[in-house]
This record gives structure tokens, C-alpha cells and sequence, in this order.
């Protein structure tokens, strides 16, 4: 077995040995035969055109401006941890030394700063002082409420103030009314008293319109199942079973109501108040809901100010004038208005922007004692305001905040 082996390991170091050479061959002549096949080589060689030798430049230059990716070392993690923590204690220092920028100065103030602390309504039904963001869950929770005391009058409700499109309402509605108007005057017409659930009419028109399905139900109709021609199953009718004159009566007295009826809104709450004479009587602070600007807009008005006067002094169109007149009515939602009474006192009110001067007048009226005598309110430059003028407070280029001036005065102020 070993002399096996060794025989395979003759073999294969005699193949390996490269090719057989003569005995009588002087071997010091081998670097003269490799140096002159070598030679040979070079002599073979040809030199680069003048194309490959411009492609070859061209790849060498994509090659030096690719980016190689950096390797970062630990020594390199160091370094830029170092760095960020140098720029947050640069911030830091940045901070205390300037405390509220631009934009923190209209975004987050300090509540006790603010000449009113939002806005607020009232609930017509409730009484309820409400923000912006409850009032209309609040009034749908109301009204929903007052089904089981008058469903009438929650249904009519509902139809008004649930759906948002008028159009579609006052087809529900005038088609509501056509029912009732047909019942009226053809009481023993079995047709008339029935509904069909799937008629395409009432599909579209009546049914898509929140609540008209209640206040059906309010008048008498029933929901039955019924037969119907050339169907083996049956369909859902409204029914109106009652008979009695009376009964038409009432039903007409109902549709009026329902053509009567007014979406329920909550009132805009005043928040009338009273300050005594101040150096600060014209420091206004207003929270964020007066505005329909977004913060990088409010940002803009300091300029848009500036360039007023540039804006004054080019001719421009009559439809160009309206159309800028828009755009700075869209501003705010609402306004607070301040009087100064003559003793020096602030009565203070919250406003809608497109509110006009009979309710501001009206306002300072039911604050006095002696709210029946007369007086005149002067704005800021001195003009004169008419109440019989149907001019909304938006139109009179006040900003959201304004300061006025009563005159005239016969009775106190009411604090």
C-alpha cells in the first residue's frame, strides 16, 4: 500500500515538472532566451492611436470626479459628536439670550397676555358656552335630545341644520310638501297615502336629506310591508293610517312648520367687558381663532403694510381694486371692538367681520344705564359711523382689533 502511493506521488510530481530538457543543454543560456522573447514582445508592441489614447483620458477623468464614499473611523465618531454637542449647547446659550422669536410670539402666548381668551358661542337650545370646535356636535346632541318631548319640531330641525347643501334641502322639503298638499285634497285616495321606500323620487330627492325619513314619521306614516304588482316579494311602504280631519289639520300645520324652519346656529358670544382707564387701553393681544391667516401669512402683513403705499400710487382697475378688497376681507373671521366711554372706561366686545353697524350700535346700547338716549360713535381718524348704515365692519379697512371713540354722551356707563 505504500509503495502505491509513492508511485502516485511520482507520477504526478513528474507531470508537474514542465517540459523535458536535454541533457547536454547548457543551462546559463536561459535568461539570454527569456530576455530575448521578452525583447521580441516589446518589439512586437504597438503604440496607441490617437482615439484610444482620448477615450483613455476621458474614463480617466470620469474616474477622478466620481465621489469616493468616506470610511469613517472611531476617531471620526468622535469628532462629530463632539460638534453636535457643541451646536446644542450653542442653541442653548441662542435661547436664553433671545427667548421668543417671530414665530413663538404668534403661536404660543401666554393666555393672560391675550385682551380675550378665544372665541365662544352660545348654544341656542342649551344655553351652553361653547368653542368652535364643539358647537356642532353640541347642537346635533340638542336636537337629537329633544325627540322625545316635540319630534315635530326635532325633525324640522334636523333637516334644516344637519345637511349642509340648501339646494338639496329645499327640494326635500317641497317634495315633502307635495305629499301633504296631495293627502289635503284627496283624503280618501288610498295612492296618495302611500310612500314607496325604493321610488326613484324619493331615492334621490327625499331620503339623501338627514331627517326627512323622522319628520315623516311625525306626521303618521308607519312603515309597513306591502305586495306589490309583478314582484314575488314585498316592499316597504310609508303609510299614513290616521283618517280624521283633524288629523289633516295638524299635518298641515307641521309641513308650515317645516317650511318655516331655519338651521340651528350658535350665537356668537360677546364677552362683553369693562376696563378702567390704562396706558394699555391700546394693546391689543388676540388669539389665533380671529384669524383666517396661517402663521407664515401673518409673517407677510408687515410687508404687505410697507407696500402699501407703493400699491396707492399705481393706476389700477376697478377689478383690480375689488378683487384686492376681497382678499383683505378673507383676512379675519372676527373682530374686538373697544369704546371708550367718557369717563375714560373700555367696554370691550367680540364681533363677526361681515357683522354691520346696527349690531355694533345695538352692543354699546344694551351696555349703558340709559341706553334710550342718543349718542355717535367716532373710529379711529376721526370718521363718524351711522348706525342706518348697512355697512359691515369688514368694509371699513379696521383690523381685527380697533379701538373707538364715543360722543355725546348723556347717561353712565353700565360696568
Amino acid at each position: 500500500m505504500k509503495k502505491f502511493f509513492d508511485d502516485i506521488k511520482k507520477d504526478i510530481k513528474f507531470k508537474t515538472a514542465g517540459p523535458g530538457k536535454k541533457l547536454t543543454t547548457d543551462t546559463s543560456t536561459k535568461p539570454e532566451a527569456v530576455q530575448s522573447s521578452a525583447s521580441a514582445k516589446e518589439n512586437h508592441h504597438r503604440p496607441p492611436t490617437d482615439g484610444a489614447q482620448k477615450a483613455g483620458a476621458a474614463a480617466l477623468a470620469r474616474v477622478e470626479k466620481q465621489q469616493r464614499p468616506k470610511v469613517y473611523t472611531s476617531q471620526d465618531a468622535i469628532r462629530n459628536q463632539v460638534k453636535r454637542q457643541l451646536e446644542a449647547e450653542a442653541a442653548a446659550v441662542a435661547e436664553k439670550e433671545n427667548p421668543t422669536t417671530f414665530e413663538e410670539s404668534n403661536t404660543l402666548k401666554d393666555p393672560a397676555c391675550l385682551s380675550v381668551s378665544g372665541v365662544y358661542f352660545t348654544c341656542p337650545l342649551t344655553g351652553a358656552t361653547l368653542t368652535k370646535s364643539e358647537r356642532e356636535v353640541h347642537i346635533k346632541e340638542a336636537i337629537l335630545m329633544r325627540f322625545e318631548e316635540d319630534p315635530v319640531e326635532a325633525s324640522v330641525m334636523m333637516i334644516h341644520t344637519f345637511n349642509k347643501d340648501r339646494e338639496k334641502v329645499k327640494a326635500a322639503v317641497d317634495i315633502i310638501s307635495k305629499y301633504v298638499e296631495n293627502i289635503c285634497k284627496n283624503p280618501t285616495e288610498e295612492k296618495y297615502r302611500k310612500i314607496k321606500l325604493s321610488n326613484k323620487v324619493f331615492q334621490e330627492k327625499v331620503r339623501i336629506v338627514e331627517g326627512s325619513r323622522e319628520f315623516l314619521e311625525a306626521l303618521g306614516f308607519i312603515s309597513i310591508m306591502l305586495p306589490v304588482d309583478g314582484q314575488e316579494e314585498d316592499e316597504e311602504f310609508l303609510v299614513l293610517t290616521d283618517e280624521g280631519a283633524d288629523a289633516l289639520e295638524l299635518m298641515k300645520e307641521r309641513r308650515d312648520r317645516l317650511l318655516r324652519g331655519e338651521p340651528v346656529r350658535a350665537q356668537l358670544n360677546r364677552q362683553p367687558q369693562a376696563f378702567r382707564p390704562s396706558a394699555k387701553a391700546q394693546h391689543f393681544e388676540l388669539p389665533p381663532e380671529f384669524y383666517n391667516l396661517t402663521a407664515d401669512e401673518l409673517k407677510k402683513e408687515q410687508q404687505q403694510r410697507s407696500d402699501l403705499v407703493e400699491k396707492n400710487a399705481m393706476l389700477r382697475t376697478k377689478a383690480m381694486r375689488e378683487r384686492e378688497e376681497q382678499r383683505n376681507r378673507r383676512k379675519y373671521n372676527y373682530t374686538l371692538l373697544r369704546v371708550r366711554l367718557p369717563d375714560g372706561t373700555l367696554l370691550q366686545g367680540t364681533f363677526y367681520a361681515w357683522d354691520r353697524m346696527p349690531v355694533l350700535f345695538s352692543f354699546v346700547r344694551e351696555s349703558l344705564v340709559d341706553g334710550w338716549q342718543p349718542f355717535e360713535l367716532i373710529a379711529p381718524g376721526g370718521q363718524k359711523l351711522q348706525e342706518s348704515e348697512e355697512v359691515a365692519l369688514a368694509d371699513l379697512d379696521w383690523d381685527a382689533c380697533c379701538c373707538l371713540l364715543p360722543k355725546m354722551f348723556l347717561g353712565p356707563a353700565n360696568s
